[in-house]
């Protein structure tokens, strides 16, 4: 295991859920951490938090759909901090309707955030670590990125796309020492199942921190090995296999 202090970790999606667990499991793990999302007041919530271990990280408010506001994130960062070593695109949002009630802004939406913002970072990202020769970029996808479901049309293909989009880039960040993951994680006890009509049992639904204590456990391993794909779930996971 290697230690990432001194390391600069960006997370997107790190107002709430897997994305704050992840942010804080790193900043405890050494590294400075930047948190990214379109949520002002939980960022500021979480970066309190996260500079408590790590006095030097800060927020962004940032739409991982707009190109420009992308772009900016990572050149700040680059600029205050001089390094981006580790990227864990995790924004996502879903809506959860039959396809024909799905409106064509929605699929856009889903697919802008979950699909694009990955790429939109992953892109960004690549420029600063092309030029450092090193980085790490972990991508969340889901089981529902290995198996869909009816009413998950939009959600499913973002996911599933993820795990196109994390094997293209293992061959092109490889000559250039970039190692690139794709984590699965199954249901969550995160704010994502408070607008089902019946939520599932918290008790199948697997403690965030967990998968972020996995995400750090990736993103420690030595610089001559990789861990390109793993698929993690509550020991009372419904949905898998």
């Amino acid at each position: 295991m290697e230690s990432l202090k001194g390391k600069v970790a960006l997370v997107t999606g790190a107002a709430s859920g897997l994305g704050e667990a992840t942010a804080l499991a790193l900043s405890a793990a050494g590294a400075t951490v930047v948190t990214v999302d379109v949520n002002e007041q939980g960022l500021a919530r979480v970066i309190e938090e996260v500079k408590k271990a790590s006095p030097e990280s800060f927020s962004i408010v940032a739409d991982v759909a707009n190109w420009e506001q992308v772009s900016a994130a990572v050149d700040r960062v680059v600029q205050k901090l001089k390094t981006l070593d580790i990227l864990i695109n995790n924004a996502g949002i879903d809506h959860t309707l039959p396809i024909t009630e799905m409106t064509n802004a929605q699929w856009e939406q889903v697919i802008g955030v979950n699909l694009g913002g990955a790429f939109r970072f992953a892109k960004a990202a690549f420029q600063q670590m092309i030029w450092q020769k090193s980085g790490h970029i972990v991508n969340v996808s889901s089981t529902a990125g290995k198996r869909g479901w009816p009413e998950a049309t939009a959600y499913c293909a973002s996911k599933f796309g993820l795990y196109g989009l994390t094997q293209a880039l293992v061959g092109e960040g490889r000559p250039y020492g970039i190692r690139v993951s794709l984590v699965a994680p199954g249901g969550m006890r995160t704010h994502f199942f408070d607008r089902f009509e019946v939520p599932p049992d918290p008790e199948k639904l697997n403690d965030p921190k967990n998968v972020a204590d996995l995400i750090v456990f990736i993103v420690s391993q030595p610089p001559d090995s990789v861990i390109n794909e793993v698929l993690i779930c509550s020991m009372n996971e419904t949905s898998w296999p």
